[in-house]
């Protein structure tokens, strides 16, 4: 991890508003009013939050989709509740933030998904739920960065203004799973000319980042983090082994030849897993940085009881090396609770929070 010196760190903010600037002044339309925190909290460092993250559940497959409701699932207000009483401390919302944004500087995004949005989230918090808002499925990026970088910046720029006076217990992540020409050189330019501008308006919001190479745990040495910067989280994704966990995935070509894979819980599958989480655990320890498993799970193609054995000894596992959790996901394909008949599937729920009721 390279520190960056705070004379080069302003500067990085004079550069990254000129990129903005340079296509024409952002002059964005006025967007619904948010809820905001009633009265100033003082900062929260980033390893006292990550423990609000402890227990996280996605809520996948609804704002990340093109539109909320085309891949099945709509969030409805009941989750929130349901959600917290399972013993979950918090939700993570992927959320494709470039399909409701203008393709053309401003980049204005749209007031209707705002308000939808602060609908969600304001839904959330009083559950006394954390809250991470991320930036899903702009898919774009990965085929031109350079080409969508100051469209990048000025939706954060938006999401930044319009959530500034929210709580603590509201997170950012800029970019979920950077992967294909977002590169790690890439991505740790990007970053570098994208969190001054989340900063000037969140100087102390948490912020969730992940390493490049779809947040594989092996792109860590790689990532580049502002050095004086303490309110941020590392996270990582853990879907190995991925034969097992994304056998007949419908989107995975091939994986239709991994169906009927188990997971046993033998000695050398255990191995195999604590092996890599020892790889982030010695990796944060000489960063000083908190962890975020982002996301791990296993599709509902495997069997149940590997399905369970396998969920269990990942979250606890991370649990040992002091990492916190999101499971992937809530009510879809890999899914701890099931929304037609209302209901958790127990041996997840269990497997993820032993003493749930």
């Amino acid at each position: 991890m390279v520190p960056l010196p705070r004379l080069r760190w302003l500067l990085v903010v004079l550069v990254a508003l000129s990129a903005c600037s340079n296509l024409g002044t952002p002059t964005f339309a006025p967007t619904p009013t948010s809820t905001p925190s009633p009265t100033p909290e003082p900062p929260i460092d980033a390893f006292t939050m990550n423990q609000r993250l402890a227990r996280t559940v996605n809520i996948s497959n609804a704002l990340e989709a093109p539109n909320e409701g085309e891949w099945g699932v709509t969030i409805k207000d009941e989750y929130f509740q349901i959600i917290y009483d399972a013993g979950f401390t918090a939700v993570r919302l992927p959320v494709r933030w470039s399909a409701h944004a203008l393709k053309q500087a401003p980049y204005t995004i749209n007031p209707a998904f705002f308000q939808r949005m602060d609908h969600v989230v304001n839904q959330a918090l009083p559950q006394g739920l954390a809250v991470i808002v991320n930036m899903h499925h702009y898919e774009e990026m990965a085929l031109d960065p350079k080409g969508h970088q100051a469209r990048f910046i000025a939706i954060w720029q938006q999401i930044a203004e319009h959530y500034k006076s929210y709580p603590n217990a509201l997170l950012f992540e800029p970019m979920n799973e950077p992967n294909g020409a977002v590169v790690a050189s890439v991505w740790n330019k990007l970053l570098e000319a994208t969190l001054p501008v989340i900063r000037l308006t969140n100087p102390t919001r948490n912020i969730v980042i992940g390493p490049a190479d779809w947040n594989d745990l092996r792109g860590l040495d790689e990532l580049v983090l502002p050095a004086d910067d303490q309110h941020i989280i590392v996270t990582f994704h853990y879907y190995q082994p991925y034969q097992f966990t994304h056998q007949a995935a419908e989107w995975v070509q091939g994986s239709a030849s991994w169906l009927g894979m188990e997971w046993k819980g033998s000695s050398p599958e255990k191995q195999y897993v604590q092996y890599d989480f020892k790889i982030v655990a010695q990796w944060a320890k000489e960063n000083q940085r908190p962890i975020f498993l982002g996301e791990f799970g296993a599709y509902s193609k495997a069997d149940m009881d590997s399905r369970a054995r396998w969920t269990a000894f990942v979250a606890r596992e991370a649990e040992k090396q002091g990492f916190r959790w999101g499971y992937w996901e809530f009510c879809s394909g890999f899914g701890v609770y099931d929304p037609i008949n209302n209901k958790w599937i127990q041996p997840l729920l269990k497997a993820l929070i032993p003493d749930s009721t």
